[in-house]
């Protein structure tokens, strides 16, 4: 048998809000360190209801210079459409968990934020600051954040977005009980406010620590209620680090 020291989230149960085919490689880590994953996904993702404009991209993707996807859902809704990219087109991802993807599809030399995973951490990529007159198409879901790509129309780049999904409040498949649950985690401000939609009438979820990979998720958590926020590094890994230092330490650990 692992000794706690060994298994630093043993006796801890994570709520894991990720959309379900997602959160696996989170919950293996949990379960890896000793700990319990609650899959309670706060996001379902769903297909765009009008796909005119993405055919229209998709369709002429050889026209493009570089392609951006914002979130591993728009790398499987997008590439699920593609027979092939189309060779001398540039691709970059917003943060890891995207890369991942695109590379799991077979792409190589992607354009990835370095320390900040974010749009704006994009942005200071030296690549990215010469684009006049270059055609970049923006790989999202449904009514996604425009900074990037107004940054990028401001730099002088011709900039389309192709909507590939939409993200939907789903149904909770299973009740959740105060004393079952120690952690919370969410890796996007929609996370955040669908959990506190799906569980209203639970005040006590907002006292549990939040674990979050970005400060604009943090803010949002703490607009909703939550009165412990934990900030962590980017991805999967950046969160089971949050866990494992919060549970070793206590709220002395965090900063």
């Amino acid at each position: 048998m692992q000794s706690r020291e060994a298994s630093p989230l043993t006796d801890i149960a994570v709520l894991v809000t990720r959309p379900a085919r997602q959160a696996d490689n989170l919950v293996e880590g949990i379960e890896r360190a000793g700990g319990k994953a609650v899959v309670f996904p706060a996001i379902e993702i769903g297909d765009i209801e009008d796909d005119g404009t993405l055919r229209s991209v998709l369709g002429r993707l050889d026209e493009f210079d570089l392609a951006i996807f914002i979130s591993p859902n728009a790398v499987e809704k997008a590439l699920g459409r593609i027979g092939a990219l189309p060779p001398g087109l540039g691709l970059a991802a917003v943060g890891k968990s995207s890369l991942a993807a695109l590379e799991s599809s077979g792409a190589k030399n992607v354009l990835v934020p370095e320390g900040r995973y974010d749009s704006e951490g994009l942005l200071e990529l030296p690549e990215l600051a010469a684009v006049q007159g270059k055609r970049i198409v923006i790989f999202r879901g449904v009514g996604g954040r425009e900074a990037l790509g107004e940054e990028l129309k401001a730099r002088g780049a011709w900039v389309e977005y192709a909507e590939c999904y939409r993200r939907l409040v789903p149904e909770a498949r299973i009740s959740l009980d105060e004393a079952d649950l120690q952690a919370v985690t969410a890796t996007s401000g929609e996370c955040v406010r669908n959990l506190c939609e799906m569980m209203k009438d639970c005040i006590w979820i907002r006292k549990k620590p939040i674990f979050v990979p970005h400060e604009r998720i943090g803010g949002i958590a703490r607009d909703e209620g939550f009165e412990k926020v934990v900030v962590t590094e980017s991805g999967d890994e950046g969160l089971l680090l949050g866990l494992f230092k919060w549970f070793k330490f206590g709220e002395h650990g965090n900063g």
